[in-house]
């Protein structure tokens, strides 16, 4: 299975100047977690990091420290993450099939959601890794007031990996740019060309590193789940 890692953001709700993935959890870069899930898949055999060349020195310097066995190939990102991972795909080796996308940022991502991922993306078109929603949600108008609130029971909260056809998201993509369409991830493109993308249950340690307070949790997830006081 083919994987690719949009990494081009930056740090700025992290209140950092550089790439937050070079950021550390636990004594290693948020990245470095990421890959290590990858390589410890059973199911993942080539990985893309989706990235600005600004950041391809620090990122090979963590490929060489971790000794990965996996091939990675380091791909020119986008101006968003829509143009990055329309560019992972034109990258991808040609007898890629299908392909999992995964922010680089879901550092706490285990090897088994990859596996599942992986797995579940060769009897369907497309899926999203998600948890159901455990909040009440209210939506909101421009003045602050709430308009309607939602069944809960039909609501899911998405995150990654995100897996599809190589040849569908192409196209998707591709349908994409044409009608200027502006999604914030790949399901949305494949919603939008009338495909139906399946859910496969997510962890509900599986957070997106984007603000300090997320790097204190992931610190704590990681001492929880390697039995560290």
């Amino acid at each position: 299975m083919h994987l690719l890692i949009p990494a081009a953001g930056s740090g700025r709700r992290m209140g950092s100047n550089r790439n937050k993935l070079l950021l550390q959890v636990r004594s290693r870069p948020i990245i470095a977690w990421t890959l290590l899930a990858a390589q410890a898949s059973d199911e993942i055999s080539w990985i893309g990091i989706i990235s600005q060349p600004i950041d391809w020195q620090d990122f090979k310097k963590i490929i060489a420290d971790l000794q990965l066995t996996k091939p990675v190939e380091l791909i020119q990102g986008g101006s968003t993450r829509q143009e990055s991972v329309y560019n992972g795909l034109q990258s991808l080796p040609a007898n890629a099939k299908q392909v999992l996308i995964h922010d680089g940022a879901r550092c706490l991502a285990t090897p088994d959601l990859l596996n599942r991922c992986a797995e579940a993306i060769r009897q369907c078109p497309g899926l999203i890794a998600a948890v159901p929603v455990k909040d009440t949600i209210k939506v909101v108008d421009e003045n602050g007031i709430i308009q309607s609130t939602p069944e809960r029971s039909q609501l899911w909260a998405a995150q990654t990996p995100q897996g599809f056809g190589v040849k569908l998201l192409k196209q998707c993509h591709a349908e994409g740019v044409a009608q200027g369409w502006e999604v914030t991830d790949d399901a949305a493109l494949f919603e939008k060309s009338g495909y139906q993308v399946q859910i496969v249950q997510g962890e509900e340690t599986n957070l997106k590193v984007t603000t300090p307070q997320d790097l204190a949790i992931a610190e704590f997830i990681f001492k929880t789940r390697f039995g560290e006081e």
